[in-house]
């Protein structure tokens, strides 16, 4: 197992981009060798100061939309991603939906709880 796995969330605004955000946020909390990425810092480091540090820990890219923006912002930096998870690709198998890209109702909240299972069972096979 390595030392600590990366979790870089979407944060776009939809309403599964709010779903990555919190299942990452609760996954970096409940977990001692998890981190999380701000992508507005990545994308906006255009000097790549943040390259050596992105390259330390294998990284999970969360995606909230079919559009991969979260792959497709680190693969533009030159950074490797271990394991992709998108969240409507998840979500299909299930009954819930979010709705909402601001707030998070029932629903949603059960969105987040799937996906948050999920990016635990990809961090133990890290």
């Amino acid at each position: 197992m390595v030392d600590k796995i990366a979790l870089a969330s979407c944060n776009g605004m939809s309403p599964n981009g709010l779903v990555s955000r919190v299942a990452v946020g609760d996954c970096r909390k409940e977990n001692d060798n998890v981190i999380s990425i701000c992508m507005g810092s990545i994308s906006a480091d255009i000097s790549g100061k943040n390259n050596e540090m992105l390259k330390k820990y294998p990284i999970i890219a969360v995606n909230g939309c079919d559009g991969g923006c979260v792959n497709q912002i680190l693969e533009n930096k030159g950074i490797d991603v271990a394991e992709t998870l998108g969240v409507g690709d998840v979500l299909a198998n299930y009954d819930v939906s979010n709705d909402d890209p601001f707030r998070l109702d029932d629903e949603g909240e059960k969105c987040v709880k799937i996906i948050k299972e999920k990016l635990n069972e990809i961090i133990k096979e890290i």
